[in-house]
C-alpha cells in the first residue's frame, strides 16, 4: 500500500493537511531541545521530518528508517538536493526488529508512524531499547478533535472527503480509507501516553495541535 502511494505521498500530505503538516513536523523536531549526536527518525518515509531535524541543527546524524523501499527511494535524492546528504542517512528496516545495538541513539522521532506498527507496544519497547538512558522519544501522530463543531467537521472530512481526494490524486482511494480507519481507531492522547509509560519510559507528556487534529508526545527513557 505504501509503495503504491509513494509517488504522490508528499503532495497529498501537503494537500490533505492544508500544508499544516510542515508546521507539525517543525514543532515535533523542536522537541529535541538540544543538539545531539544521533537521532533515529523511525517510519521516516520520504524523509521530511529527517530533513527538518537536519536543517534545524538538532542532530549531527539522522537515520531515516522505514520498511518501504519505495518511500525511502524518495528520501535519498531529497537529502541530496537539500544539502543534507551525509547528515541524513536512509535505512530500510523493520521497526519491530531494529538493526541497532542497545542505547545507540540520543533521540528517536516518529511522525505518523506508530499508528501503522503491527504491534504498538512491541514497537515502543524497541524504541526504548535503542535509546540512551535519558534519551528523548518524540511521537507526532493524528488524534481527533473532541469539541463540536470541529469534531463533526473533522469526521466528515476524514471519512468522506479525504478518501475521495486521495483517490483522485493518487488513484489509491483504499490507502486513504485505511488512513481514516486507523486514525479513528487509534488511542486518544491520554491512552497513548499510558501505553508509552507502560513500555518503560520514565515520563510522557503531550500537546495537542490544530484543535486536536494531531498530538505530539514527548517521553524520556
Amino acid at each position: 500500500m505504501f509503495a503504491a502511494v509513494a509517488s504522490r505521498y508528499d503532495l497529498l500530505n501537503h494537500l490533505l493537511s492544508f500544508n499544516l503538516d510542515r508546521r507539525w513536523r517543525r514543532a515535533a523536531a523542536a522537541e529535541i531541545r538540544h543538539p545531539v549526536s544521533a537521532v533515529l527518525d523511525l517510519c521516516g518515509g520520504t524523509g521530511d521530518l529527517s530533513l527538518e531535524l537536519a536543517r534545524s541543527g538538532r542532530a549531527d546524524t539522522v537515520v531515516c528508517c522505514d520498511f518501504s523501499h519505495e518511500m525511502l527511494s524518495r528520501a535519498t535524492p531529497k537529502f541530496r538536493r537539500n544539502g543534507a546528504d551525509g547528515i541524513c542517512l536512509a535505512l530500510e528496516a523493520d521497526g519491530l526488529r531494529l538493526p541497532f545495538r542497545d542505547a545507540r541513539f540520543d533521540g528517536v522521532t516518529v511522525a505518523f508512524g506508530v499508528r501503522n506498527l503491527a504491534d504498538l507496544d512491541a514497537g515502543l519497547r524497541e524504541i526504548r531499547r535503542v535509546l540512551q538512558p535519558g534519551g528523548v522519544m518524540v511521537v507526532l501522530e493524528f488524534s481527533a478533535p473532541t469539541r463540536w463543531p470541529l469534531s463533526a467537521a473533522y469526521r466528515l472530512y476524514l471519512h468522506r472527503v479525504l478518501p475521495r481526494i486521495g483517490q483522485g490524486v493518487s488513484g489509491r482511494g483504499q490507502a486513504y480509507r485505511y488512513l481514516a480507519r486507523t486514525i479513528a481507531g487509534f488511542p486518544d492522547p491520554a491512552s497513548l501516553a499510558g501505553r508509552i509509560r507502560e513500555a518503560g519510559f520514565a515520563a510522557c507528556g503531550w500537546q495537542s495541535r490544530s484543535g486536536g487534529i494531531v498530538a505530539i508526545h514527548t517521553a524520556h527513557r
